[in-house]
């Protein structure tokens, strides 16, 4: 029996410890991610951390915890706006705009109506 309780000893142990690592990981990135914060206190916290990991964890989570998720906030729709960014200029130009574009040219005369035909086709598959 002595066993089991050893076994879920270990497990319970596991988890913290490697939620203790996320939320590290987490205060350091944010450490590096606030531009308030000057390259001292920066240093301080990281020293803290080093000596004094749960403790200083703790204070952190506690006194800048506010900011931090802020910070987080801010960064992913930073990225979420840079990646609808990166899809726009991939995709190009939409399929009405494409045939609008190809009007134009036939319109100019720049272009046959047959051109114009395979054109709007291409854009339409």
């Amino acid at each position: 029996m002595s066993n089991f309780w050893d076994i879920l000893y270990l497990i319970a142990s596991s988890f913290l410890f490697v939620a203790y690592l996320i939320i590290l990981f987490h205060i350091v990135v944010d450490l590096f991610r606030d531009p308030e914060l000057t390259g001292g206190y920066k240093a301080l916290w990281l020293i803290g951390l080093l000596l004094v990991p749960f403790l200083t964890a703790l204070v952190y989570v506690l006194a800048r915890g506010k900011g931090m998720a802020e910070r987080q906030r801010s960064a992913l729709e930073r990225s979420k706006s840079d990646t609808e960014a990166y899809i726009r200029q991939v995709a190009g130009k939409s399929p009405a705009e494409q045939i609008a574009d190809a009007k134009a040219l036939l319109d100019a005369g720049t272009i046959s109506q047959g051109e114009f035909d395979r054109l709007k086709q291409k854009a339409l598959a």
